[in-house]
């Protein structure tokens, strides 16, 4: 029996809506090895900035140098978002992440599976004004900036409240996506200041900070190894 007109363009609308839903599995991210040897595949970029954040370097973000895993987007921004709600005022840096499809990432040992992450330490001005930590070719795009056993530099201090602040909210974002944070490195001094905040006692108890000294120093950034189970490489 042949179809009616109308039944026809039932039958083409359906098509035209189910055309249009995105199929997760054709996007979802895949992680294979480890975060020091490994691949990642449909990588998604970190935003090229928010109400909160900017990224270290729009030459980077060009490069293709601020991929990572989708879970791991959703995971930041959702952070992002809290730490806005809590601290409106309070502005954040990310730093590099890893290229689309993972791999070696010079000059980082790690960044290889799209799980890791660079967030530039939050700091305040010469006024106590929460500022973004200024970044630049000549000081290696932050990189390069060295903070003291305090935590400071010039006019600049680390403001240890927003950054606990912004790991508390890493920490709780991750576990709304059922995955966790398998260890933060940061400068070991730098740390023992970092747990004297207000969210101190939670991130001694929830958050696993690197014991080892790390090859190059982490002091103007905190690099964060997310735990998401990957396939073998």
């Amino acid at each position: 029996m042949p179809l009616k007109p109308k039944q026809i363009g039932e039958l083409l609308l359906l098509a035209m809506l189910l055309s249009a839903i995105p199929l997760a599995s054709a996007s979802a991210s895949t992680c294979y090895g480890t975060v020091a040897n490994g691949r990642l595949q449909d990588g998604v970029q970190l935003p090229a900035a928010g109400k909160n954040f900017v990224p270290y370097s729009s030459l980077g973000v060009s490069l293709g140098r601020t991929y990572v895993h989708q879970t791991v987007r959703d995971i930041v921004v959702d952070a992002y978002n809290a730490v806005y709600l809590t601290a409106p005022e309070k502005r954040f840096v990310y730093g590099e992440t890893g290229w689309a499809n993972g791999g070696p990432f010079k000059p980082h040992r790690t960044h290889q599976a799209g799980l890791s992450v660079d967030f530039m330490v939050p700091v305040l001005d010469g006024k106590r004004r929460s500022v973004p930590l200024p970044t630049s070719a000549l000081n290696k795009f932050g990189y390069d900036l060295e903070f003291d056993a305090t935590g400071s530099l010039g006019d600049l201090r680390i403001d240890f409240e927003a950054m606990a602040e912004h790991l508390y909210q890493l920490a709780e974002a991750a576990k709304k996506h059922h995955v966790g944070i398998k260890q933060v490195i940061f400068q070991k001094e730098l740390v023992a200041l970092l747990l004297q905040t207000k969210r101190g006692s939670y991130l001694r108890n929830n958050v696993t900070f690197m014991k080892a000294t790390p090859w190059i120093k982490h002091d103007e950034h905190y690099h964060v190894d997310f735990s998401l189970p990957c396939r073998p490489s």
